[in-house]
């Protein structure tokens, strides 16, 4: 009985952690769009830019841990490990198109990645 306490706390834990994840990662990917920008309208805007891509690169890989924290444990499914993993290969695709300046990509890959992840959000 302890143990079956236990598992559902852990579960539900992890569960939480992995909603924090989302979230975290849809704000940087707001925050990105903003400095988008401001990369515009300000000398200040690249630098913003920049630092918010590595910030919202960690978020995606956050998100990979945290659905791998609240599947393994629990041995439920592992669809958010999918979804996480996706959502990082999109961040690696995002990042390569913003380095090499193909805004064409770039900005319409970043709507699509902000709508994704608000969706994940909105399922947790």
């Amino acid at each position: 009985m302890a143990t079956q306490v236990t598992e559902t706390a852990n579960a539900r834990r992890g569960s939480s952690f992995l909603r924090t994840a989302i979230a975290l990662q849809t704000l940087t990917i707001f925050l990105q769009a903003v400095s988008a920008g401001l990369l515009l309208t300000s000398s200040y805007g690249e630098t913003l830019h920049g630092v918010g891509a590595r910030v919202m690169y960690g978020a995606s890989m956050l998100y990979v841990l945290a659905a791998v924290l609240a599947w393994k444990p629990g041995g439920g499914s592992p669809r958010p490990v999918w979804h996480a993993s996706g959502f990082l290969v999109l961040a690696s695709v995002q990042v390569v198109l913003g380095i090499a300046h193909v805004p064409s990509v770039h900005l319409p890959l970043g709507v699509l990645m902000f709508g994704l992840s608000l969706l994940a959000l909105a399922r947790r």
